[in-house]
């Protein structure tokens, strides 16, 4: 299962970003409808019926579903009672996950807000998946692995990304001996082999990826660390096709990511 995340074609409109994934060939969607920091634009969903109308209409029309809905940053003054709205609008769509990222650098807070956040999430038959980044305070996939441990909820899992991954100083061998039942999906994308300086890792991630198969990073020892049918969100902003409209930038990724998914697991992926 491949879904496109928004993050790729941040600047979709959520009506164009599921006609970008039936032209990429995608099978579902990440749907952007929390900003992730105050500073950051969102197209608003939350509350605005008539869009909501069409955009069931349009995943009707398209076969598309909504595969998750991001992104909840836990920051030191996040109110988590104030997400129910998003978590209810997730469940309307047919949202199976909402991505997390912990950036608090209190980590009792940070658990007690996330374990909140984990049971409001729950009551609406969503999944949490825990996002580490280098650049926050969770920054590996063994942080996230603790902070899962610490809070024990069932419906929480780690969502491994493969830029974050690498850039983090880790390795897919890290992830050994993990439960595989943890990771609910995996973001992918490519990048250059040399990292940029700790301060643009944010910016990196948040423009400068490579579609799958388009850099340097060995994608495929990062795919075999996972169950071979495990969901693929394809998260790659790539600044090299960002002039490009909407629907082609989406066509060229999935191309894309399918060739290279079929070097690594054989022509039937």
């Amino acid at each position: 299962m491949l879904s496109l995340a928004h993050l790729t074609v941040l600047d979709a409109h959520p009506l164009e970003l599921i006609d970008a994934a039936l032209a990429g060939g995608f099978d579902a969607l990440g749907l952007r409808i929390v900003a992730p920091m105050p500073t950051d634009a969102i197209v608003p969903v939350i509350g605005d019926e008539p869009l909501i109308r069409e955009i069931e209409q349009r995943l009707d029309a398209t076969g598309r579903r909504i595969f998750d809905i991001e992104s909840v940053w836990l920051l030191p003054h996040t109110d988590v009672a104030a997400l129910e709205p998003a978590l209810a609008l997730g469940s309307r769509l047919g949202a199976k996950h909402l991505l997390v990222v912990c950036n608090d650098p209190d980590p009792a807070r940070s658990d007690a807000r996330f374990s909140a956040l984990c049971d409001l999430a729950q009551a609406y038959g969503i999944g949490i998946a825990l996002e580490p980044m280098p650049y926050v305070c969770l920054r590996t996939p063994l942080d996230a692995l603790a902070v899962l441990k610490r809070v024990n909820k069932p419906n929480a899992g780690l969502l491994v990304d493969a830029l974050h991954l690498y850039r983090s100083g880790a390795t897919p061998a890290d992830l050994a001996g993990i439960d595989t039942s943890l990771f609910p999906y995996i973001h992918l994308c490519d990048a250059p082999s040399i990292a940029p300086p700790a301060e643009g890792l944010r910016a990196e991630s948040r423009g400068s990826r490579f579609y799958p198969g388009e850099g340097a990073l060995p994608l495929a020892d990062f795919l075999r660390a996972f169950p071979a049918d495990i969901a693929i969100g394809v998260e790659a902003p790539c600044a090299r096709y960002a002039h490009l409209p909407v629907l082609e930038r989406a066509r060229i990724c999935g191309a894309a990511t399918r060739a290279l998914l079929s070097g690594v697991r054989g022509p039937a992926v």
